[in-house]
């Protein structure tokens, strides 16, 4: 049974797809910050039937938190196949190229580009022992600089009003084609689940968190998904892809 680590997992996109990767047959371990909060996310899927997960509490903002999640989750098993760094915040709005602050920068990116770091640092000995080591990183295509040089682009507007978001996600995408040139044996894809009813868009949106989730599943079940890739079922393409 292959194992799966999911961080933010007890709501929204992270939950929808910890569901789905259930029912394929995975063993999930939930990431959850509050260790309430996991237990009422792990009893609901358990009332589903849903038996073969655990949580596992991290703030990916805290270094010692990540640490002391790497331990504990070494007690558990000696072997991670998959693992999708789901955590993200918005910051506060709105967001102005010319006028948000430095703190602004930091609190955004501490979360979406150094909480990832610290959880695949942290968490890459463990992958390493699988036979198809895959980490997914959720990004949107608000970190392309195609996308922001492309006029038409149906976001191009509104990209304007969430910069110090958008400069976090480009991080993270740059960061992910890093990983995926340097870890060869592994697949690094980064998905863009697009734009989705959750808190983190104040429950505003084109698609819902199921949705969103098969998008990832599809990712991780599909082989021929290769490494380096940036899918996106949110981007007008056949390829599903999202350009850089």
């Amino acid at each position: 049974m292959k194992k799966v680590f999911i961080t933010g997992a007890n709501k929204g996109i992270g939950f929808a797809t910890a569901k789905e990767l259930l029912k394929k047959g995975f063993y999930v371990y939930l990431g959850c910050r509050s260790q309430e909060r996991g237990a009422q996310a792990l009893q609901q899927l358990k009332s589903e039937g849903l038996n073969n997960a655990e949580i596992l509490q991290i703030d990916i903002i805290d270094d010692d938190s990540v640490k002391n999640a790497r331990i504990e989750l070494g007690k558990r098993t000696d072997t991670l196949d998959v693992l999708i760094n789901n955590v993200g915040i918005t910051g506060d709005m709105p967001q102005d190229v010319l006028s948000a602050t430095v703190s602004e920068f930091e609190k955004v990116l501490n979360t979406n580009l150094y909480g990832t770091v610290r959880v695949v640092q942290s968490f890459r000995d463990l992958l390493e022992r699988s036979h198809e080591p895959h980490i997914i990183n959720i990004s949107s295509s608000i970190g392309s600089l195609t996308l922001h040089s492309n006029t038409r682009w149906k976001y191009y507007e509104n990209a304007n009003h969430f910069m110090v978001y958008a400069v976090s996600k480009a991080a993270l995408n740059l960061y992910s084609i890093s990983l995926g040139n340097r870890l060869s044996r592994f697949r690094v894809n980064v998905i863009d689940p697009g734009f989705i009813k959750t808190d983190l868009t104040n429950n505003q949106g084109s698609r819902t968190p199921e949705e969103a989730a098969m998008t990832i599943v599809n990712t991780v079940m599909e082989k021929n998904v290769p490494t380096g890739k940036f899918v996106s079922d949110d981007h007008d393409s056949q390829t599903k892809e999202c350009p850089w």
